[in-house]
């Protein structure tokens, strides 16, 4: 199933995921596809777009209908398991690669990226990823809005 195919949840998490920078606004930028109807997601991205002082990232929440519009290739299911990173030349950065894609272009985030790029650990990387985005509902449950982390808790 594409993501144009299903219908969006009611609302993003507050109105942080509308202050984000949009595509529209960086057309250039990498965009980063994130869960906006997770707390943790939208915090981290927040976080993110604060340390991009020079505005190489664009985000988008994979659960607005522009997602299913430039990238119908990509389904819900697929980005409900991890984040997505397209980089300016239209390739995917799923998951670990993402966070290292996101990683190089944050001068904040700079002395992370020999780590992420050692030899051999990228199902590390993967196996880190994996376990915090399969229980990213379960985090912050107090403060979920419209019951989201109960209808996507694992």
């Amino acid at each position: 199933m594409t993501l144009s195919q299903v219908s969006p949840p009611v609302a993003d998490i507050g109105a942080t995921a509308h202050r984000l920078p949009t595509t529209a606004q960086r057309p250039l930028a990498e965009v980063v596809i994130f869960d906006g109807n997770c707390q943790l997601c939208t915090a981290q991205v927040s976080r993110l777009a604060k340390w991009d002082t020079h505005g190489r990232l664009a985000f988008l929440s994979l659960h607005d209908p522009e997602v299913g519009r430039r990238y119908p290739q990509l389904t819900h299911e697929a980005l409900m398991r991890e984040m997505v990173v397209v980089d300016r030349r239209g390739r995917f950065h799923h998951g670990a690669a993402g966070v290292r894609q996101v990683a190089r272009r944050i001068p904040r985030l700079w002395p992370l990226v020999p780590w992420l790029y050692l030899p051999g650990t990228m199902p590390l990387w993967q196996w880190i990823y994996r376990q915090v985005a399969d229980r990213r509902y379960r985090f912050n449950r107090d403060a979920c809005d419209a019951g989201t982390c109960h209808v996507h808790g694992r």
